[in-house]
């Protein structure tokens, strides 16, 4: 093989070219990609009383606006609806009613009243469920001496009664519908204010 003095000291030097994809000779240098970064800049020595100053406007702050929230917090939303109007509220000392003062004998007599009223209705609460037991206790009787007897009655004497309380239901007739009614869809406007 012929070797050459000068291809041979060409040859590290182009040995890559030979391997990349395109034909021409390569330029044999590289660049290195953008560094978009500055350099570090020193950080600044604060005075500490400036910081605690800053931090000092800053807790303020928040603690203004928390005061404020919870002003506002109590603040009920005004409802129209329930606004007294300003004629009531200047006419309210020739609306006000002088109700005289119950006598002692009266408010005695009251009460005493609410105290038999309440015996009475307890009285007869009692006596409501004392039946409602003698009934239930009569019932129970009766179809166990059923049982005895005959079985079969039992069995048809325990079966609802759908005559024991008649319902028939019908449709309304007092007002017929109308032919050709078109129903509104319920569109409506809000008028109602915004509180926010």
């Amino acid at each position: 093989m012929l070797q050459l003095p000068l291809l041979n000291r060409l040859v590290p030097v182009l040995g890559h070219t030979a391997r990349s994809i395109h034909s021409s000779a390569g330029l044999l240098f590289r660049s290195t990609p953008v560094l978009c970064a500055e350099p570090l800049k020193k950080k600044k020595k604060l005075d500490p009383q400036v910081v605690k100053q800053r931090e000092e406007r800053k807790r303020k702050r928040l603690e203004k606006q928390i005061r404020r929230l919870e002003k506002n917090a109590r603040q009920l939303k005004p409802i129209e609806e329930l606004e007294v109007p300003m004629e009531l509220i200047d006419e309210q000392a020739k609306r006000k009613r002088n109700v005289p003062k119950p006598k002692p004998e009266l408010v005695e007599s009251r009460a005493l009243l609410e105290k038999q009223w309440a015996k009475y209705r307890m009285q007869e609460t009692l006596a409501d469920y004392q039946l409602f037991d003698r009934i239930m206790a009569a019932q129970t009787k009766a179809l166990n001496e059923l049982k005895l007897e005959s079985e079969e009655l039992y069995q048809k004497a325990i079966q609802p009664d759908p005559a024991l309380v008649p319902f028939h239901a019908q449709g309304p007739v007092a007002t017929p519908p109308i032919k050709d009614y078109e129903q509104p869809d319920g569109e409506y406007i809000d008028v109602s204010r915004k509180w926010e």
